[in-house]
């Protein structure tokens, strides 16, 4: 390949690609750690929710749930970098809650509250985006700041408001952090299990998609071991088998049997989940040198990185910037046509509409379309429960501990049945404060839902995203730098363990980022078309690097599919 990319015409573009139907509301198999943040956000709602009520104070309950919700975070990271997240995730719901509840106290006028909670959606979508916090990212902090800025409050109760949700948001971190007492290695172990199924289905039938699947896999589970701390006997024999399953997706050669077996790589992924001791990896040649390199980069970390990263993500010319416009126009937007439309609280359209935006317009649609049919069925389950729910506080109280844990049980198979959850349990929410009349909930709920989605989409369509090309072309030539300077770390006559190690680690990263820039891209319109044959290029020099880089380091062996650079 030479080592000039062209790139297209800046006056091509791609065409408008069709958005899905059936896809987007398809059910997907369940994440396989759903009941650790249903469990985790049902003890953090119980515990406050039951002295509130043996206080006849549930009333309270909207501040109290601010710091529970922060106990659906962190749960795929390692407890060292748990702590830290959820940490965070608490002092930004508390950051996020003071303004609202501030603003709510000094104004009563709905169009500043909506511009308000427009920016405060728009800043939190940035921010979390930035710092790669994960699921469910910003949502749950525009829901708890937007119904916030909608609630009646006077100045001098907000210190005692923000005092409980701090009070909440400790023992939401403590129920986070505390299985650490149990299994430290818990998170390791799933990060690992999951590289060795996606090597598994890739050694089964390897094609581009599988080979990116096992990629990113065997990557998050080396990102998951270098964030835990120091090595422990048990994460040691983890990163073996990360070494194992990395092995096997960078060449399936005359390494040992094993490694290239899909049923043997299956079953220590089972075994690696369960219980019992780490599975012994097999005696991989170079496996050694490898841990080395680890410990190297282990070494080399440093907070600062992590604050750099987050810093250019939010730097000029960030692709993630356009969507921070489309979150700021689109809940401002969809606000302001509820009021005009009589809604007086239309604090849901916001919700909906800063829920939609996803990195590009397809799976924007592909959202827009699961939260109105999620939203209009929930509200039909919510017509449905309100007769048993009050029935008493403590009926009150139960039913939304079940749409709690329910929601989190149901959306990793589609986020429109998570959403049918989703929907009583907020509007069970407003039922603390006093009883609505269930028309008004359920009319202002629908308009809401419908305004805010179909504003929220067309904002997307409006305001585009030329960055994601952008992204595909920096991506592109970080690839071939990386590349390059593996490529002279392997010329070298007697190359140090940890440089291969470290080189092709940054080889691996690179070419996740580039699918993830490349997916991202094509799910965009109105931009200029991609680099299709340069991404597909790189992607094979990067992948016969990767492979001559394992070999050299005594991991595969040459074959005709590894043998060249």
């Amino acid at each position: 390949m030479s080592d000039t990319t062209t790139l297209p015409s800046p006056s091509r573009h791609r065409p408008v690609r069709r958005l899905p139907l059936k896809a987007a509301l398809r059910l997907g198999r369940p994440s396989d750690t759903w009941f650790k943040p249903a469990l985790s956000v049902v003890v953090a709602s119980l515990v406050p929710n039951l002295i509130l009520l043996s206080l006849d104070r549930l009333d309270l309950v909207m501040y109290t749930m601010a710091g529970s919700l922060c106990a659906l975070y962190g749960h795929h990271l390692p407890y060292a970098r748990r702590a830290g997240t959820v940490a965070r995730v608490v002092l930004g719901m508390l950051a996020g809650l003071a303004v609202a509840l501030i603003t709510a106290s000094l104004t009563d006028s709905t169009a500043i509250l909506i511009a308000v909670g427009a920016l405060l959606a728009a800043a939190q979508k940035a921010l979390v985006d930035a710092s790669r916090v994960g699921p469910p990212a910003h949502v749950i902090f525009t829901f708890v700041t937007s119904a916030a800025l909608f609630a009646p409050q006077q100045l001098d109760q907000v210190p005692g408001h923000l005092a409980l949700t701090l009070a909440v948001g400790a023992f939401s971190w403590c129920v986070t952090v505390g299985p650490a007492l149990l299994r430290r290695e818990g998170p390791e172990r799933r990060a690992t299990a999951r590289a060795l199924d996606a090597a598994a289905a890739y050694t089964a039938d390897p094609d581009p998609r599988s080979r990116h699947t096992a990629a990113t896999a065997v990557h998050s589970a080396w990102q998951t071991l270098l964030a835990a701390g120091r090595p422990s006997p048990e994460r040691r024999a983890l990163e073996r088998l990360v070494v194992t399953a990395e092995a096997a997706f960078a060449g399936r050669g005359d390494a040992p049997a094993a490694v290239t077996d899909p049923a043997r790589l299956r079953a220590w992924a089972a075994r690696t989940r369960a219980r019992g001791p780490v599975p012994v990896a097999p005696d991989v040649p170079g496996a050694t040198a490898e841990l080395f390199g680890i410990d190297a980069e282990r070494a080399g970390r440093s907070r600062r990185d992590a604050r750099r990263t987050m810093l250019r993500a939010l730097g000029p010319g960030s692709p993630l910037l356009p969507i921070a416009v489309r979150t700021l126009i689109g809940c401002a937007l969809a606000g302001y046509v509820c009021m005009a439309l009589g809604v007086g609280r239309p604090y849901w359209a916001i919700v909906t509409a800063a829920s939609l935006y996803q990195a590009n317009v397809t799976l924007t649609w592909n959202r827009a379309l699961q939260r109105t049919l999620g939203n209009l069925v929930g509200v039909l389950v919510f017509a449905a429960i309100l007769p048993l729910s009050r029935i008493g506080g403590l009926a009150l109280v139960l039913c939304c501990l079940f749409f709690n844990f329910a929601a989190e049980a149901l959306i990793t198979r589609n986020y429109w049945l998570g959403s049918v959850a989703v929907t009583p349990m907020a509007l069970l929410v407003l039922e603390f404060g006093g009883a609505h009349p269930a028309g008004e909930l359920i009319g202002d709920r629908v308009l809401d839902t419908l305004v805010g989605a179909a504003v929220g989409f067309l904002v997307t369509v409006a305001v585009t995203n030329k960055r994601a090309t952008g992204r595909v072309e920096r991506a592109l030539a970080a690839v071939e730098a990386v590349r390059a300077d593996s490529v002279r770390v392997l010329a070298q006559s007697a190359p140090a363990p940890a440089a291969l190690d470290a080189s092709r680690r940054r080889l691996t990263a690179a070419l996740v980022e580039l699918r993830e820039a490349g997916d991202t891209a094509a799910g965009e319109w109105w931009q200029r078309a991609l680099p299709e044959e340069e991404l597909l290029a790189a992607e094979r020099a990067a992948h016969r690097t990767l492979a001559a880089t394992a070999r050299r380091q005594g991991l595969i062996f040459p074959t005709p599919e590894n043998g060249a650079v």
